[in-house]
């Protein structure tokens, strides 16, 4: 048995069950990223899937997954960003109740959209703590499932559906690059990458100022994300339990950028590629950009994560 959480197969069984459930996003490309960066890039589009995100992929693949009487009962997480929307379309979709703990200080477009999606909405203080206990205390009264937003070998292997269509149109590509956070789309795509292609190389990127993923890798043991402070919000949390020895086992490296450079990226993905693409979803570019893969790597599959971004409070 594989010591990982998650294996090949799983993302395989993932995408069939996903097929009818998710969009197949485009992939595209563009010869001004390609001159600035030295490289070929094939953008995988996961800002244009439901709910603005990949995590709608782990969070259809979870509900899914779940027994009869599972489902009656619903599903539980926290979150204020893109997995409580992911979720709650998800159930949705499913026709079972969804529970998403929310803080107070969540902005009320994602409230909106949670619970335009249906969702019963619990809001409580902004700490981990507090998240934790309004879950738990729900899944008690109610018996929902709770879906974690990265460390849940369901989502897991959901999130890696995103390289195997990638693969499948462009499958010769020299590497992979995504963000990481969690570490959910990051261990399920070196998953799908390796599955076909042992010799593919696959990166993550990630903001220097929530760079515990890269500490993780240096140090060999996982690292706590302390108090990140990056303009890439998606990114905020620490790498999960079941996600590291995966990224451990598979990631090539972990390549850190500035905000600056996360800016500059975003931008241009805005302005030459006409792509609305949040900060997180742009920290790949920022390391394509500033040349930090090694020479030799030319064919790059780029996975743009997610397109939910505030447009009241641009970063420009």
């Amino acid at each position: 048995m594989s010591e990982l959480a998650v294996t090949f197969a799983n993302v395989q069984s993932a995408a069939a069950i996903l097929a009818p459930l998710v969009h197949r996003t485009p992939v595209m490309t563009c010869d001004t990223l390609n001159r600035l960066s030295g490289r070929e890039l094939f953008f995988k589009c996961e800002h244009l899937q439901k709910v603005g995100a990949f995590k709608f992929r782990g969070a259809s693949h979870a509900v899914a997954c779940l027994s009869a009487s599972q489902k009656q009962n619903g599903v539980c997480t926290h979150s204020s960003g893109n997995h409580a929307q992911a979720l709650a379309l998800a159930a949705r979709q499913q026709g079972i109740p969804a529970y998403i703990v929310m803080p107070k200080t969540a902005p009320q477009v994602k409230v909106d959209s949670v619970r335009g999606y249906g969702a019963e909405i619990t809001f409580c203080e902004s700490t981990q703590a507090a998240r934790e206990e309004a879950a738990r205390e729900i899944v008690e009264r109610t018996g929902a499932t709770f879906i974690h937003p990265y460390d849940n070998a369901q989502v897991i292997a959901g999130q890696g559906t995103a390289a195997l269509e990638l693969l499948e149109e462009i499958p010769d590509l020299d590497a992979i690059i995504c963000p990481v956070g969690g570490g959910g789309l990051a261990s399920g795509t070196s998953l799908a990458a390796h599955g076909i292609n042992p010799r593919l190389q696959v990166y993550a990127a990630e903001p220097l100022g929530a760079d515990d993923t890269y500490r993780s890798c240096q140090t060999g043991t996982r690292q706590p994300v302390g108090t990140p402070n990056t303009i890439a919000d998606g990114l905020l949390t620490s790498v999960g339990e079941l996600t590291w020895p995966i990224l451990r086992t598979h990631i090539e490296e972990v390549l850190t950028v500035s905000d600056d450079q996360i800016v500059e990226a975003m931008q241009l993905l805005w302005s030459r590629m006409k792509q609305v693409v949040e900060p997180s979803g742009a920290v790949p570019l920022a390391a394509l950009l500033n040349h930090l893969l090694p020479s030799g790597v030319n064919k790059v599959g780029v996975i743009l994560s997610g397109g939910n971004v505030d447009l009241n409070r641009l970063p420009w």
